[in-house]
């Protein structure tokens, strides 16, 4: 027998019990999509109130005041436009085309961009799940795949937000010294 054949047939301890190999390594790559899919699809769902105002979650910290930390440390304008943008895959808003200008597009935006925040954060937290059938020195691996996929997409709805309140400012300004 090969030793790939071994690897594949070999049994893992996992919360679950032994557990071949193939059957680990299946339920991460048929796990990771799903999950996603499925989040993607509940965050679609819900009701743009529920997104409405900034919670726990989505709320500016300190070290956020203007764009500069994005901008300057994450240098994020060089490499978010690399991301994928699925918005519109779930029937949703497609940001990328949005015009600035119009009030009520720039408040869609703000509440898209605590949507996709917070389902993002729910597809991160997805690696709770791979604990059960994952033995313990394989959740680094899923912690470093779920984080990669993730925390970029975070950082910039979180960016994207910062300088839509300031659109958003600018606009009402322009809004109220026209009256």
């Amino acid at each position: 027998m090969h030793s790939a054949d071994r690897m594949w047939r070999m049994r893992i301890s996992t919360p679950l019990g032994r557990l071949p190999a193939s059957a680990v390594i299946a339920g991460n790559v048929v796990f990771w999509p799903s999950w996603t899919v499925l989040v993607g699809l509940a965050a679609q769902r819900m009701p743009d109130a529920r997104f409405a105002n900034d919670n726990v979650i989505s709320r500016q910290r300190g070290f956020e005041r203007g764009d500069r930390w994005y901008r300057d440390t994450l240098r994020i304008d060089r490499w978010k436009s690399l991301l994928p943008e699925a918005g519109a895959t779930f029937g949703g808003f497609e940001k990328r085309t949005v015009n600035g200008g119009d009030q009520s597009t720039m408040e869609q935006f703000v509440i898209e961009t605590r949507r996709a925040e917070h389902a993002h954060w729910a597809m991160l937290g997805g690696v709770l799940l791979t604990l059960l059938w994952n033995p313990w020195w394989a959740a680094p691996a899923n912690i470093a795949f779920a984080a990669g996929s993730n925390v970029p997409c975070i950082a910039v709805q979180r960016y994207n937000r910062v300088r839509l309140r300031r659109t958003l400012a600018a606009i009402r300004r322009r809004a109220t010294s026209s009256r």
